[in-house]
């Protein structure tokens, strides 16, 4: 039975997710999700207090494909998400950043880069806990326009915005998929992300803070 994973966004770059090219793509953060996700799960990302999003949706993807770093890498169709520090946005939140090259993580120079543009260690280990990208070319992405999920859905499932990711089971979270699915295009982006407008900040996992170059 197909799960679903459920998280709160906390910045929304455009880097994780990323939903441009053609695919809403998982390949940094969440290493717990990305590890245990498989094809044909949902993972969900929901508002919080940042963003001034608390209940609304801002993404959802229905997982077609998981694949490793490298296969992420060597795929010329991906070559679109491998980022440009100097390119439009949408190149310079590509999330399309590590490869493994005699067994050590390559990072190039990205979001989760030092604002030089060498490899941020912290960010390197964190990522790679999961050797795991995740794709959908089944998504919903709302951004900066996120939809607010009616109050008796969240309540129904029991969901509450919280730290951790939650996990459901795919009918107990029908509703709020059904919910998307009667109301949104699928594989349409709605308006560009929260903080695209920064898109070419740095940000380190081992200080929670984004710099702007």
């Amino acid at each position: 039975m197909p799960k679903v994973y459920i998280y709160v966004v906390a910045r929304d770059f455009g880097f994780a997710p990323n939903p441009f090219h053609g695919y809403c793509t998982l390949a940094t953060c969440k290493p717990d999700i990305r590890r245990v996700a498989n094809v044909n799960d949902w993972v969900i990302g929901m508002g919080g207090t940042r963003l001034n999003a608390t209940g609304k949706c801002i993404f959802a993807m229905k997982i077609s494909q998981k694949i490793t770093f490298n296969e992420y890498w060597n795929n010329p169709i991906f070559n679109d998400k491998k980022p440009i520090r100097n390119g439009s946005r949408k190149i310079i939140v590509g999330d399309n950043i590590y490869h493994e090259s005699q067994g050590v993580w390559q990072q190039i120079d990205s979001h989760h880069s030092h604002p030089d543009g060498t490899p941020n260690q912290h960010n390197v280990r964190n990522d790679t806990k999961s050797n795991a990208v995740l794709l959908s070319d089944n998504f919903y992405y709302l951004g900066s326009h996120a939809a607010h999920i009616p109050d008796e859905i969240l309540v129904k499932m029991g969901y509450k915005n919280g730290r951790k990711h939650r996990v459901f089971k795919l009918e107990n979270a029908q509703e709020l998929i059904l919910f998307l699915e009667d109301n949104f295009r699928q594989n349409y982006l709605y308006s560009n992300p929260y903080d695209f407008k920064i898109a070419g900040a740095r940000y380190s996992a081992e200080t929670d803070k984004v710099t702007i170059d």
